[in-house]
């Protein structure tokens, strides 16, 4: 429960960055072109490996991993605005920080665009391969279709930048006027925005990820995704704000209180929900044992896929779970700044899973029945139709596209302060205790 204490906490000089963020920033960077271009040699090369279809479906991971992380610090920014929220006072601008990312990030979707716009779409997007066009997707169509597809692709990152840049910018326009009619006029408009966002959220969801296997649908994906951002984001919020802490920034302003409130969040929002959804999912579709939904997870479940599945299971859930049960690790620094990053490794897992795999079409149909197509996934004849070729190139562009991200956070930490100092409700979050 939250509440007031007695405690009289003023801002300090830590809440501004300094030269050290600039230069990690461009060090980010750097080493995000670096490894984006060894992978693009790499697979372009065929070296070890390499393929042009594997880079473009791991680029597509790598963007669905950071873009996520980006999407969950939007949603807790409006929520904290839609709720009047005082105690997030203090923390909100490192959340902006990370949301800022989404005025630049539509620049890494141009190379997957540009794929579908050549024709080559088919690497990635099987339904947008003539030939592997039947009945069932010619029934999608009216929605599968390449023009509107892009359309839609333009219209959902044209959101994301628009509500990026209007909180963050508002919210920096605060610490100038010290106006508290900005803070009103984000409240007026949050309602209107939260819809966008989740409209948008979960279409981009259906038409980057779930469509890549066209045949298969679930209706609670959008919802997945949504789970997928709170895991990624408030993993990502901890550790950023463990390394303000190292770098004695944020020492008055962010106290143990609020790391156990970023526990909680953590813990019941990237953890139990999280979970809830996907066994949800998971269950109706075993429930149901309809082919054209169950073929998804076969391929996760019964081929060389299953032990990275089994991992989201008590990787992702159980063991965190269970550390996150107790108030006295939510509250103790570097046991959750270290669950932190096990999430974030947890959350790279369940992307991959999401983007590389493929429904075996053809596998299916020689089967039998499940046992049959167990076993020929277990012998391993199956793993080019699985799409199971982990890369040196999967982990490369990862790397890189956080180093874009971690480059994106310290620009903008560089540009304003580490706190809305002149929020109407900062005196709350300085003094917020939870009781």
């Amino acid at each position: 429960m939250m509440g007031h204490g007695v405690r009289k906490i003023t801002l300090g000089e830590s809440h501004q960055a300094g030269y050290e963020v600039r230069r990690f920033g461009s060090m980010a960077r750097w080493t995000g072109i670096s490894c984006v271009l060894l992978a693009a040699i790499l697979s372009f090369g065929g070296i070890l490996g390499g393929s042009p279809h594997h880079f473009f479906r791991s680029w597509l991971f790598a963007f669905v991993y950071i873009m996520t992380v980006c999407m969950g610090s939007l949603f807790f920014i409006m929520i904290q605005h839609a709720t009047k929220a005082g105690w997030s006072t203090s923390i909100r601008r490192v959340a902006e920080h990370v949301a800022f990312n989404l005025q630049w990030i539509w620049i890494l979707f141009l190379p997957l665009l540009a794929l579908v716009i050549s024709g080559h779409g088919g690497l990635v997007w099987h339904w947008m391969d003539p030939s592997h066009v039947d009945p069932i997707i010619e029934g999608k169509s009216g929605y599968l279709n390449i023009p509107f597809w892009v359309f839609r692709a333009v219209v959902f990152l044209t959101a994301f930048y628009v509500a990026s840049r209007f909180f963050v910018g508002t919210s920096i326009a605060q610490d100038e006027s010290g106006d508290p009619s900005l803070t009103m006029k984000m409240q007026k408009w949050v309602p209107a925005f939260i819809a966008v966002f989740g409209l948008s959220l979960t279409f981009s969801a259906f038409d980057w990820v779930m469509s890549i296997e066209a045949h298969w649908f679930s209706t609670m994906f959008g919802v997945y995704m949504l789970a997928m951002s709170f895991c990624g984001f408030f993993s990502t919020f901890c550790v950023i704000f463990f390394i303000l802490r190292w770098q004695k920034k944020l020492l008055n302003e962010v106290t143990i209180e609020h790391w156990q409130d970023m526990g909680k969040l953590l813990f019941g929002l990237g953890i139990v929900f999280h979970a809830y959804i996907g066994f949800s999912q998971y269950m109706l579709i075993w429930y149901a044992n309809i082919p054209e939904e169950t073929t998804y997870y076969l391929a996760r479940v019964a081929g060389p896929w299953a032990p990275w599945m089994w991992f989201l299971v008590f990787g992702h859930f159980f063991i965190p779970f269970l550390l996150l049960l107790t108030k006295h690790t939510k509250r103790c620094v570097p046991v959750m700044t270290g669950i932190a990053v096990w999430m974030l490794f947890a959350h790279a897992i369940d992307a991959y899973v999401l983007v590389m795999p493929m429904v075996p079409g053809e596998a299916l149909a020689q089967a039998d029945d499940w046992k049959d197509f167990a076993a020929l996934a277990r012998s391993g004849d199956l793993n080019d139709k699985l799409g199971y070729h982990p890369q040196i190139a999967d982990i490369l562009l990862l790397i890189g596209f956080i180093g874009f991200l971690v480059s994106g956070i310290c620009y903008s930490m560089s540009r304003a302060p580490l706190v809305a100092y002149r929020d109407p409700r900062i005196s709350e979050g300085l003094v917020f205790e939870n009781m």
